[in-house]
């Protein structure tokens, strides 16, 4: 295979920020304003820890006063975090991938690649066909599943030959096709690529000869999971009045996972993969709003909260009414009237929801399990986990005897961080069951699902999302029917119990040196120190989300938090079933120079800053943090990147105030909660990727000597008018570093996976 060489428009408004959160839910400076104490109940909830229910603290306790908050728990010394031991990557804008000095990235699979012996190489001319059997486009998220020498078995040990298990989120489309997208009504010809264009792939990478990993293109383990694999409805949904569709009347079958973007390893050796931004897939017809009794209408009020309403949607500048039709992203429904064009159409039209499609967006916006090693295995929705724009979805600290908790985050700007706790207790005998599949049945059906409310005193509570909940069960705003309807408009029962509104929760990752919780605030458009507006879109400062500020390419762009930041919690006393928790934030993305009081408050120098933090893993061999960025605002100076930094723990770090100036001219004070600022040996640059795309994805072998990346979308911004002409392409990676048909400088752009190994054989980033 081919190395990669070894040397030293603000996109805050595209498809992976929507915003449909117009709650009223108060910031957390209102909290304080009305100066409730809530310290009695803290004292209190930290203090009976072994006897807290989840869900238990009073919904009333949730103001901030600093007083009395609990004091970090000493971590235990860990020998895999040791310093950093690599020179930290330059900022640049090369269009290639440029990776820290001794280490050799390579090139593996790309999009189009071939996965059976009899699929054809890819021409990557906007001809080819048949993305049933070939890598999808835009490479997200993924894990590696060991497998035996003989590769017929898993092998948690397996380091030599695995099965890497990716996301494919979406399109360039424009690529897809040899003179770019046709204008609706769509031709069947590009529908039919561009819908198993989405989906997962599951793909055998091994070490050849020379110790070199290659994808292996005749594997029978290789394939393709797209938007029309027969997949089952599971947990608390299963068979829900709100889940029948013409496809299932039963309401427990669907077709397809789509939007994937982040996944899971669970304990038992299976993928979760998290279907994200669905909602713009599909369309409604003018008139739909009225057709289904208008906005008091329950399906209406769903609907809305998750995106899809015509008012959601401009023609330029001029927003739509209740009256217009909801255009989908791709307008696949325009490509005829058989049933894998029709379903993309979710109007109401018939009798009831036996006969057509209006129910088809409720079966999306899942975590979804597979079992890689198993063909056979029924591919589940798991519907208790709830639906939303899911990223990652990471298993907390596993103990015998204990419940299991899943971290998930709704990557919207003004959305939700969540948590999953199983009915079900560990047992050390699913580790490795004769069943993964159905393993999973009893750890992901039945449990509780809860939200994130956060303090201003670095405290933090989970609250039950359930009918066993009376702040949910008497909710006004939406009157839920019974905990199927809970968990399939999770949004709204959000809403209702009043969790914090956050910057856009992307992934999450567990410290595996402590066991604190990570997540990515990727950045918020939305985030305003005055509000405006009456629909309520916008969002007020807070301790946890403290920051609204003009950091961008252009002096225009309005305040608004713009770089983001990673915020960290721990579970009380450590228990991923506990009840409330406490929180501080790791580090606040920004650009060197900027403004240390408001901006730049982890003090990042330039071999550490960066902006929009997405993508985020840790290595359970070194317990380094691998932080992935998708940005806009920072473009006019690097492509995106990655960093590798060595965190410390919850409190390790200081309560800077924030003062602000409002238009009138008085001042307002923020106080947030940070952690110790990081220094040359606790968090370096390591990677800079090429022109125009996201890093994004990361998973490493056993042994921890080689990890696996993706480079999503590079070269993504071109027209229709510049599709045949290469002179106009902002990238032809991964053609100009030798992989693939096309040529250095003609070729057209592809997603694809690296995988990165140390010249000496070391552990990566040591």
């Amino acid at each position: 295979m081919n190395a990669i060489t070894s040397v030293e428009n603000l996109a805050l408004q595209g498809h992976d920020s929507e915003d449909h959160n117009t709650s009223s839910n108060p910031s957390l400076n209102e909290i304080i304003e009305a100066r409730m104490s809530r310290r009695g109940i803290f004292k209190a909830a930290f203090g009976t820890a072994g006897t807290a229910v989840l869900g238990s603290v009073s919904l009333a306790a949730c103001g901030g006063g600093d007083d009395d908050v609990p004091a970090p728990v000493a971590a235990t010394p860990d020998p895999r975090a040791t310093r950093l031991g690599f020179t930290a990557v330059a900022k640049n804008k090369l269009d290639t991938v440029t990776v820290a000095a001794g280490y050799t990235a390579t090139v593996i699979y790309a999009l189009g690649d071939p996965l059976t012996a009899a699929t054809p190489a890819y021409k990557n001319d906007g001809t080819d066909t048949d993305f049933d059997n070939r890598a999808g486009d835009q490479h997200d998220g993924m894990e590696y599943f060991p497998l035996n020498a003989g590769g017929t078995a898993r092998d948690v040990n397996g380091s030599e030959r695995g099965l890497l298990v990716m996301n494919h989120e979406a399109l360039t489309d424009q690529f897809l096709h040899a003179g770019g997208v046709t204008a609706k009504p769509r031709p069947v010809g590009e529908s039919d690529k561009e819908i198993p264009a989405h989906g997962v792939s599951v793909v055998e990478v091994r070490k050849n000869a020379a110790g070199k990993f290659e994808y292996q293109q005749s594997s029978g383990f290789n394939r393709r999971i797209t938007p029309s694999t027969p997949m089952l409805i599971n947990g608390v949904a299963r068979g829900n009045a709100l889940m029948k569709t013409k496809y299932s009347a039963s309401g427990n079958d669907s077709r397809g996972t789509i939007n994937n973007c982040g996944t899971g390893y669970t304990p038992w050796g299976t993928f979760l993969t998290g279907e994200e931004n669905w909602v713009g897939y599909f369309s409604r017809n003018a008139g739909d709003v009225a057709a289904r009794g208008g906005d008091t209408d329950k399906g209406n009020l769903s609907l809305r909260r998750y995106g899809s309403d015509p008012r959601t949607q401009r023609v330029g500048t001029v927003s739509k009414s209740a009256a217009d039709a909801f255009d989908s992203r791709h307008g696949w429904e325009t490509s005829g009237t058989d049933d894998k064009y029709a379903r993309w159409n979710i109007s109401q039209t018939a009798a009831d929801a036996g006969g057509d499609y209006r129910n088809e967006l409720n079966s999306f916006g899942y975590m979804v399990e597979i079992d890689p090693y198993d063909k056979n295995a029924a591919i589940r929705k798991r519907t208790t986990l709830g639906r939303f724009a899911h990223e990652s979805g990471v298993f907390g600290k596993v103990s015998a005897g204990k419940p299991l908790a899943v971290y998930m985050g709704d990557d919207s700007r003004g959305e939700y961080i969540y948590k999953y706790v199983s009915g079900a207790n560990w047992s050390e005998a699913d580790a490795a069951p004769a069943n993964r599949i159905t393993t999973g049945d009893k750890y992901l059906d039945s449990g509780k699902l809860y939200v994130a409310k956060f303090s201003a005193d670095g405290t933090g509570q989970w609250i039950e999302l359930s009918m066993a909940n009376p702040t949910l069960a008497a909710a006004t705003n939406y009157k839920f029917a019974d905990n199927g309807d809970v968990a399939i408009n999770s949004r709204l029962a959000a809403d209702a119990v009043g969790a914090t509104r956050m910057d856009r929760p992307e992934w999450c990752a567990v410290n595996p040196v402590n066991g604190e919780i990570y997540y990515t605030l990727t950045n918020n458009a939305n985030r305003k120190l005055e509000p405006t507006g009456s629909d309520l879109s916008q969002q007020g400062l807070d301790a946890a989300n403290p920051r609204s500020y003009t950091d961008a390419p252009t002096a225009t762009t309005a305040a608004q938090n713009v770089n983001g930041h990673i915020l960290r919690m721990r579970e009380l006393n450590g228990e991923p079933a506990a009840a409330a928790f406490t929180w501080d934030v790791y580090l606040f993305g920004a650009q060197a120079d900027a403004d240390p009081s408001l901006v730049n408050l982890s003090g990042l120098s330039t071999d550490q800053d960066f902006s929009s933090p997405d993508g985020l893993w840790f290595s359970s061999k070194t317990g380094f943090c691998f932080i992935q960025t998708d940005d806009g605002a920072y473009t006019d100076v690097t492509n995106c990147m990655m960093l590798i930094g060595r965190p410390g723990q919850v409190g390790d770090g200081t309560t800077p105030t924030l003062t602000y100036t409002k238009g009138d001219g008085s001042k307002v004070d923020v106080k947030t909660r940070m952690g110790a600022k990081p220094t040359v040996d606790t968090l370096r640059r390591f990677l800079v990727g090429p022109v125009d795309c996201e890093i994004t994805g990361c998973t490493e072998t056993p042994d921890g000597k080689a990890i696996f990346i993706n480079i999503q979308h590079p070269g993504e911004t071109i027209s229709k008018a510049n599709v045949a002409d290469p002179s106009k392409y902002l990238s032809h990676w991964p053609a100009n570093a030798g992989y693939g048909a096309g040529g250095a400088t003609t070729a057209r752009p592809r997603s694809a996976t690296i995988v990165i190994t140390k010249n000496d054989g070391g552990l990566i980033g040591s």
